[in-house]
């Protein structure tokens, strides 16, 4: 082939290639899609995020050295003993263990003995003068709690105040000096920012882990356990968390304490990837409370809420619209909320200007304040939106303050005796024993559900508020119950410790 006509063929190739894309181009052009985002407006989401740059301000990973050397000092090592009263043999204590203070099980082999329980957590230094925040689970009846500082030092600790409901607590430690963390701002946490947890998990020494914020305002109903009137507003993240970790810190990468860690959601008991985390504005308003008055002051704002994650049948069922906020299901009779104005059927978006979008939200935003205190609700009732003013009530619907009592710590679910039981017992009245709990001041003794008290200290009780004031009148030292069984001859005494500590 020649010269000539190879060059022929190779330029004609190249001119009918040409062609074929201009031809392309030209006729195909407007059902050809093109991306880029270069001159894409930015989306909703973004809007404050790049502040005019184009690649934004972050610098990407924070270095953790310094808010890590921060945390370790101040975060503690909390060791529980717990003495429990167990049997070897019978499936309930013998109801004559404590008649006339003679156990007849010394009488016929001891069929009972008592066995140290052991518990490990972590805590927090919240001031130099020794107090320290934990959770309520790590420390819920225990007889003796030592804390161990990071540098090896060792203290007997005092439990100041618990509360179940947020599963908090506040331990104090007779020492001066020492480092403390500062506390963070939980509101201003963002769902994808940065955290350090820091405990002992599994008994290792000082450990950090680092993970993001996954979720906030989560709800588990884990305190629902130990509450019935359970506080969760959760931060949720994937810092490594395991058993241990419990009553330690969750920090931002500036050192703060932005939680205290609480809970795991895993299938083995160990962690699988989410952790909670009681937020710091909670924490901050309960410790303080446990601190001035030994108990919580907890505010309400009388109503009944949708629970979260509710099936379309139920939210059919009862009318529930879908729309963001909370859907208010009821209003208590003279309670904060009822006075305000709100009825069933109106939905509340905001508390004080923040955004509540479910029932979590709402409480965690509502467990930061007292009853008496003052806070603007926004609501929607049919499509128009409204703010009003609210004054927060405490649980009894007053203003007044709720004073700490030991009643709250006997572990157990106790009812005043019917009047028709009365006169089957042929007593004015009583109040009965209805269920005792794993953990409390009742699991001490050996009484056995089904109990009816009668007298404490030899004052008769008729009804179970008869049997708080006569507890509190007992002050903080000990407390005689004396009571009958249904079914059994005799009266039966308990001594019981109000102070665990004695």
């Amino acid at each position: 082939m020649k010269f000539k006509q190879v060059v022929a063929i190779v330029f004609i190739s190249v001119a009918t290639t040409v062609a074929g894309l201009w031809g392309y181009d030209h006729f195909q052009h407007n059902k050809t899609y093109f991306y880029s985002q270069d001159s894409v407006k930015l989306p909703a989401n973004y809007a404050k995020f790049f502040n005019g740059e184009k690649f934004g301000n972050g610098t990407g990973p924070a270095d953790f050295t310094d808010a890590a050397s921060a945390a370790i000092p101040a975060t503690v090592h909390i060791k529980t003993k717990t003495v429990r009263s167990v049997s070897n043999n019978l499936p309930k204590r013998n109801p004559f263990s404590d008649l006339f203070g003679i156990d007849p099980d010394d009488f016929f082999g001891d069929r009972s003995r008592s066995l140290p329980e052991m518990g490990s957590g972590s805590g927090v230094i919240i001031s130099d003068d020794g107090y320290i925040v934990t959770n309520n689970h790590v420390v819920d009846g225990a007889d003796e709690v030592m804390v161990t500082l990071s540098n090896k030092k060792s203290f007997k600790a005092k439990v100041i105040g618990t509360d179940p409901s947020s599963d908090l607590a506040v331990v104090k430690v007779d020492a001066k000096g020492l480092p403390f963390l500062l506390y963070g701002n939980s509101d201003d946490v963002k769902v994808g920012q940065w955290v350090l947890a820091v405990g002992y998990p599994l008994y290792l020494e000082t450990t950090v882990t680092a993970g993001i914020v996954s979720a906030k305002g989560r709800s588990i109903e884990i305190n629902s356990r130990q509450s019935k009137t359970p506080i969760e507003s959760f931060i949720q993240t994937d810092a490594a968390v395991n058993p241990g970790n419990s009553g330690g810190p969750l920090i931002n990468p500036q050192g703060q304490l932005i939680g205290i860690n609480s809970a795991i959601a895993s299938p083995t008991g160990s962690y699988a990837g989410y952790s909670f985390t009681i937020p710091v504005n909670i924490v901050k308003k309960i410790v303080s409370d446990l601190m001035k008055y030994g108990t919580t002051q907890r505010a309400y704002l009388g109503i009944e809420y949708a629970r979260d994650n509710l099936s379309d049948e139920v939210k059919k069922q009862e009318g529930i619209k879908d729309d963001e906020g909370v859907y208010v299901l009821n209003v208590t009779t003279n309670g904060a909320a009822a006075e305000a104005g709100l009825k069933k059927g109106d939905i509340i978006t905001k508390v004080n200007n923040v955004s509540v979008n479910s029932g979590s939200e709402m409480v965690g935003q509502i467990a930061t304040y007292r009853p008496g205190d003052k806070i603007k609700v926004t609501y929607k009732r049919e499509g128009k939106e409204f703010e009003v003013p609210i004054t927060l009530r405490n649980s009894t619907g007053t203003l007044d303050v709720v004073k700490n009592s030991v009643y709250d710590k006997l572990g157990a679910d106790l009812q005043t005796l019917a009047k028709k039981d009365a006169t089957t017992l042929n007593v004015k009245g009583g109040v009965v024993v209805k269920s005792i709990q794993e953990k409390g001041l009742f699991s001490k003794t050996r009484m056995e559900e089904g109990f009816v008290i009668l007298k404490v200290n030899g004052r008769e009780v008729l009804t179970v508020e008869d049997f708080r004031k006569a507890l509190d009148a007992a002050g903080s030292s000990s407390a005689k119950l004396e009571g009958v069984y249904p079914g059994y001859d005799g009266a039966f005494t308990y001594p019981l410790k109000l102070n665990s500590e004695e």
